[in-house]
């Protein structure tokens, strides 16, 4: 991944991105197509969307909902921390707050939907991942997702549904939950207000 970042850091200082806090997901899964050499036809028929909806997301022009980002990626043969990885993100210690790199989901047609703040630099080494999922009233994951490994959540703020297999579950601020990542999974906001929900998991999946 050391080449893949080098292009990334590179680009964005092109294109005279000095907030790092501005993820420009589309840019970066452009240069990952490239540097594997793969065909947008390719890509878009592994991932099962059309070629106009992945060159609208490599441009910018969309922002993908969680479950088409790890489709678009399991195509490009990495993660999705992979794709977050920064040059410098192994010497990250300390975050402070505001200076945590926010990555902005789409609204999944669900109120103004979610947003990730990362709590975990993605970087190569690491074997938890963490981030505060913010969600608006309304807003909620795109469908179930499983994957490896195992995940601990808390929720700081609001009131949250958790969706696990075939139940459900009502859970507020100061609650916490547990459950293989291999159980089909996902949530959504069933309150008034924005609810925030700590989210670690192992391995690192996205």
């Amino acid at each position: 991944m050391t080449e893949l970042t080098e292009i990334v850091a590179r680009a964005a200082a092109e294109k005279g991105e000095d907030n790092p806090g501005k993820f420009q997901v589309g840019t970066r899964l452009r240069h990952a197509r490239l540097l594997a050499g793969a065909r947008l036809k390719d890509i878009a028929e592994a991932a099962n969307c059309s070629e106009s909806l992945l060159s609208k997301l490599e441009n910018n022009k969309i922002q993908p909902s969680l479950n088409m980002l790890s489709r678009v990626c399991d195509a490009l043969n990495l993660t999705i921390g992979e794709l977050f990885a920064t040059p410098d993100a192994e010497q990250d210690v300390v975050l402070r707050a505001g200076q945590r790199m926010v990555v902005e989901l789409d609204p999944l047609r669900r109120g103004d939907g979610i947003r990730m703040e990362r709590l975990i630099p993605y970087a190569k080494g690491h074997l938890l991942q963490g981030n505060v999922h913010i969600v608006a009233p309304g807003g909620g994951s795109d469908g179930l997702v499983t994957h490896e490994g195992e995940e601990v959540g808390y929720v700081l703020a609001g009131q949250v549904e958790l969706l696990l297999g075939d139940r459900s579950y009502k859970i507020s601020t100061g609650d916490s939950f547990t459950y293989r990542s291999e159980i089909p999974h996902g949530y959504r906001n069933v309150g008034d207000e924005e609810a925030r929900i700590i989210f670690i998991n192992t391995p690192p999946s996205f």
